[in-house]
């Protein structure tokens, strides 16, 4: 029996169902297809596995944002270096002499990228060792101090004295050849670790890529470093270096690679956490003093997948030969994780990258060292699998049942513009860090041709819901426990209370989203509410109402709040602040920046519940409401982004400094006002001159000086480019111009306002 809405007509799903029930041989095509991409994605053959890779190397080229720390240099042994010290391997004591020279320089940690497993044979020592060996000559070498005759313990000697970590390389199966594994075991430094096992995780060294042996460093020279770590690099099976493993296991326990050795050293952590589930390993948690707690993101078996920072020379590069030479100035290395490694394509350690097809392999770990140290990470997450055959699935079936009532022609536009939604989703994920493939939907998309109609139609039908959601909750927002409490609160008259008061608005908002679709817009208002409202509720604020693009909020409502005043230019200035910190993020992902106007006053209002008898709104009625309203669009006149009324300065205890602006009488309003904007003690110490000028040119202009004034508003407008220096130094020669009556008193009553 078919079912019907309760007007009696059949409903929408049922005759959705009744169109697919009539054509259900090609949604049964589509349903085959759907099931034969989602097989392919779990086998993973190996056209298609090439298939992902050369989607995330696209990915990362176009659409990772770029950028780096300040802390990694790469020290390179370059064609330069090799011209003037001679060819490589150069003698142990002049890598001695560039580590030396790079601790005096004040390197915080130094990552030796490079083997020195051998002795060094054109030490002294050694040479007439082999001339007696070989030849039978009987040499000697005279006026050599003893401390120069053997080039390792010279290098060794200095090892010791830190900060170094040194490089070594580890042997996996099966590539390992049969019957090569040294003789003698070597110490390597494993590194500390606490592991956080799950349920039915199985023990961390069986999570890890195994090695089969390391080639080591000379023992003196390890044993006289302070750290070690290895320095493989694993590319993938189309040679492109795309992750490394942070860690290596070797009978039973755990290796740190070299970047993150160096990073150990340079800040000091003695604390590392591995967090292990079923799956196998799935975080490192690094804790020191002076690094915080990084937490590293990993795949089952220890690889880190790298998030470049651009090609190769994309960190700042030193020649060892101009450091040789003490030609490099100590502030150009104090306080920096330096690898010392080689770009000299003649030595042979040139990596393809997704960014670089010929990047040195130093400069892998400088961009690990400088993940490590930012926090900045890619990865792939446990449920990424899962995600991704969900999010086929969901396309394969529903655009197969769209094909069935939906001609294929009709679908060519919205196949197109879907495919292009899928691509740029999935570089929006990558941005924030997160890796997902593409692949498998737009695969789906490509065999089925019309997932966009399906994907637009549950898009629409979600953001229905949500701002639904959304909106009602702004309309009946919760009683504040003290109403809840106090039965005789819920009533519409309220009472009355001295309240600081916020108004907020976007400027120019309606013109700004012109250019931005209706996503877009909410997108944008979401990511830019939901930190400035969490400010204002982390400073003791309630959140009145947003309205647009604007916010109201108020202090000492419901209940006493200390201090209110203060708390409310606290969580004004943050805001100022946060917006400047998040306009960034807006310009790269929406294509511009906000401005806002913020604005305070405190007054007596009428606050409590005002509405219906099945609708409260706990909110404020009052003259102050008005006049804050008033003031808030005068930030735009004045051109300050903040502006507040001389009924804030009763809390003050020195921590701000208010610059009196004008004093104004707003539309509505008999009473004059007397506005000022705020900035903390440290902002006006950092502008105290321009600020004093103000002061002065404001000082000349109450004493009726107009003619002053508007010199001194003139030269600091031309100084500064500020838009309220311009308006009275406008304003000041109209008046002296045509001065005023005598019994003037500097009220200024805008227009419009």
């Amino acid at each position: 029996m078919p079912d019907h809405a309760a007007n009696g007509q059949p409903s929408r799903l049922t005759g959705f169902l009744q169109s697919l029930g009539g054509k259900g041989g090609v949604f049964a095509a589509g349903l085959g297809v759907t099931v034969l991409v989602a097989i392919l994605c779990l086998a993973r053959p190996g056209w298609l596995a090439y298939q992902d890779l050369k989607l995330y190397d696209e990915l990362a080229r176009n659409h990772r944002p770029g950028g780096h720390g300040d802390l990694p240099v790469i020290v390179d042994i370059d064609e330069a270096s090799l011209a003037a010290y001679g060819q490589w391997p150069w003698p142990r004591y002049r890598i001695a002499l560039l580590l030396s020279r790079l601790r005096q320089l004040g390197s915080r940690a130094v990552g030796l990228d490079m083997l020195l497993a051998e002795p060094d044979r054109t030490s002294p020592r050694v040479v007439v060792e082999q001339l007696r060996r070989d030849l039978k000559v009987e040499a000697a070498v005279t006026g050599l101090p003893e401390a120069l005759r053997d080039y390792d313990q010279v290098l060794a000697d200095v090892l010791r004295q830190g900060p170094f970590v040194l490089g070594y390389y580890f042997e996996f199966p099966p590539s390992a050849a049969p019957g090569a594994k040294p003789a003698a075991p070597c110490p390597l430094p494993p590194l500390r670790l606490a592991v956080q096992s799950g349920p039915g995780a199985a023990p961390l060294a069986e999570s890890l890529v195994g090695a089969a042996w390391p080639v080591c460093p000379l023992p003196r020279l390890l044993a006289a470093a302070p750290g070690a770590g290895f320095f493989n690099i694993v590319p993938d099976a189309d040679g492109i270096l795309r992750r490394c493993p942070l860690l290596v296991a070797l009978d039973g326990k755990a290796y740190p690679s070299l970047a993150l050795a160096t990073v150990l050293e340079a800040y000091g952590v003695r604390e590392a956490v591995a967090r292990t589930t079923a799956g196998g390993l799935a975080s490192l948690t690094l804790r020191g003093q002076a690094l915080g707690e990084r937490v590293v993101p990993l795949d089952a078996s220890g690889m880190l997948l790298i998030d470049y920072r651009g090609p190769g020379g994309s960190f700042p590069r030193v020649s060892a030969a101009d450091v040789l030479a003490d030609r490099v100035p100590a502030e150009g290395l104090a306080g920096k994780i330096v690898f010392v490694g080689t770009s000299a394509a003649g030595l042979g350690d040139l990596r393809a990258s997704p960014l670089d097809q010929a990047m040195p392999g130093v400069e892998v770990h400088a961009t690990i060292a400088d993940m490590l140290v930012t926090g900045g990470f890619l990865y792939r997450p446990d449920w990424a699998l899962g995600a991704e055959l969900l999010a086929l699935c969901l396309v394969g079936v529903l655009s197969a049942a769209l094909l069935a009532v939906t001609g294929a022609l009709a679908l060519l536009a919205p196949f197109a513009a879907l495919a292009a939604g899928v691509w740029y989703g999935a570089a929006a994920l990558l941005r924030q860090g997160v890796f997902l493939s593409p692949l498998g939907p737009l695969l789906v998309l490509a065999a089925n041709f019309t997932a966009l109609t399906f994907l637009k139609f549950w898009r629409e039908e979600r953001q229905k819901r949500f701002l639904h959601g959304a909106f009602s909750r702004y309309v009946s927002p919760a009683v504040v426990s003290r109403i809840v409490s106090n039965r005789q609160a819920l009533t519409l008259s309220g009472e009355e209370r001295e309240i600081t008061i916020l108004f907020s608005d976007v400027r120019g908002f309606s013109t700004l989203s012109e250019n931005l679709a209706p996503t877009q817009v909410a997108d944008l208002l979401q990511g830019y509410f939901t930190p400035m409202t969490g400010i204002i509720t982390a400073h003791m604020g309630t959140l009145d109402k947003l309205i647009g693009d604007a916010i109201m909020a108020f202090w000492n409502a419901p209940v006493d709040v200390p201090g209110h005043r203060a708390l409310a230019l606290r969580a004004a200035l943050a805001m100022r602040d946060e917006l400047d910190r998040l306009n960034p993020r807006f310009k790269a992902t929406f294509g511009l920046a906000i401005k806002a106007g913020l604005a305070l006053h405190c007054g007596v209002v009428r606050v409590g519940n005002f509405g219906t008898k099945d609708l409260f709104d706990y909110t404020v009625i009052g003259d102050a409401v008005n006049l804050c309203s008033r003031l808030e669009g005068l930030t735009k006149v004045y051109g300050t982004r903040l502006l507040v009324t001389d009924s804030l300065m009763a809390d003050d205890d020195g921590e701000f400094v208010f610059e009196e602006i004008d004093v104004v009488r707003v539309k509505g309003k008999r009473r004059p006002v007397t506005i000022h904007t705020v900035r903390t003690a440290a902002e006006y110490l950092a502008g105290e001159a321009q600020f004093e000028a103000a002061r002065q040119a404001r000082a000349l202009y109450a004493a009726r000086r107009f003619a002053e004034a508007a010199t001194a508003y003139q030269a600091l407008w031309e100084r500064h480019n500020r838009r309220r220096y311009a308006l009275f130094a406008v304003r000041s020669r109209e008046l002296a111009l045509s001065p005023p009556p005598d019994d003037w008193d500097g009220v200024y009553e805008p227009r419009n306002r």
